[in-house]
């Protein structure tokens, strides 16, 4: 049994790719694991803050030493945290806007990244303290970025690639709906990107 966590941060609704194909990721991970939960967060819904200076000097402030108010603008940085660390399993729908990832799933990654809690800083480098979760992006494009001439405006898979290890998550897949805006390539991008879904 695996402690899922589901994030959506598509603004296309229910008929989105991004959506869809992270559904199936996890319909396919409890087939494999039956019993397990699943936590599904929207992020359009939950109004994340952007970082400002005073959250930023919060989150480089001792526990002990933090006021109300600076505790407050931590809130949503904590929960995000602790939902990550209880999950065994995390899916990421990351559609591609205008070539990297939505604002929302940015700005839950600015919340995540917490020196001393979610990755430290050791003698040769930066240490990640997420470990030991495997996570699968669910990403869609209306154009095809895993080859050919646009793979260089690819700024989603290898920036969550990128990022997600740092914090020590380097236990990554990437699934696509690539193309659905291509004629002759929309047709099937949705089926092509569900049946690429490998469970490991």
């Amino acid at each position: 049994m695996k402690r899922i966590l589901h994030l959506i941060s598509t603004i296309q609704g229910n008929e989105s790719y991004s959506l869809k194909l992270g559904k199936a990721i996890v319909e396919k991970v409890i087939e494999k694991y039956p019993g397990s939960t699943v936590e599904e967060v929207d992020l359009n819904n939950l109004d994340i803050p952007h970082l400002n200076p005073k959250m930023l000097q919060a989150m480089f402030t001792p526990g002990d030493q933090l006021t109300p108010e600076a505790k407050e603008s931590l809130r949503y940085s904590d929960e995000a945290v602790k939902q990550l660390m209880a999950s065994d399993i995390v899916v990421i729908g990351a559609p591609l806007y205008n070539f990297t990832v939505p604002t929302t799933l940015k700005s839950w990654i600015d919340h995540i990244t917490r020196a001393g809690i979610t990755f430290r800083y050791g003698e040769n480098g930066p240490i990640g303290m997420v470990t030991g979760k495997k996570v699968y992006v669910a990403m869609s494009s209306g154009g095809i970025y895993s080859e050919g001439p646009s793979q260089g405006n690819d700024f989603v898979a290898p920036f969550l690639k990128a990022f997600l290890g740092f914090l020590g998550m380097t236990d990554l897949a990437v699934f696509r709906a690539e193309g659905v805006k291509v004629p002759g390539v929309k047709e099937h991008a949705l089926e092509k990107g569900i049946a690429s879904i490998h469970i490991d």
